[in-house]
């Protein structure tokens, strides 16, 4: 039976990893150990901040939010629950981009909240 070696795969491997650890500094970019081990770990933090986007998007969001319903004279919670008990369903992405650019229609939506609450 013949041998065989994997040599190919072998490389094909290790040059992805190489590829990745592109422009890292010192060795963790020129050899394959430390590469292999910066590259994990930058995947890991990848993935991690993938997931604190999503949650710095909705703080951002629930402040700017917070800042235009205090201008019209409400909090935040309260206008929340207005709007929920209004039945209108935006989502608070929509929210904060109206409060920051169509201040008519967010002032609009804190009446209904105030009159549902009432």
């Amino acid at each position: 039976m013949a041998r065989v070696k994997g040599a190919m795969m072998t490389r094909k491997r290790r040059n992805k990893i190489l590829k990745l650890a592109k422009g890292y500094w010192g060795a963790k970019s020129k050899h394959f150990k430390m590469a292999n081990e910066q590259v994990m770990k930058s995947l890991t933090y990848a993935y991690t901040g993938r997931r604190l986007k999503k949650r710095d998007f909705r703080q951002l969001w629930i402040t700017r939010i917070s800042a235009a319903c205090k201008s019209n004279g409400m909090n935040y919670s309260t206008f929340m629950n207005g709007l929920k008990k209004a039945g209108v369903a935006i989502n608070r992405k929509m929210l904060a981009e109206l409060a920051v650019n169509d201040k008519a229609a967010f002032t609009a939506l804190t009446e209904m909240a105030k009159a549902q609450l009432a």
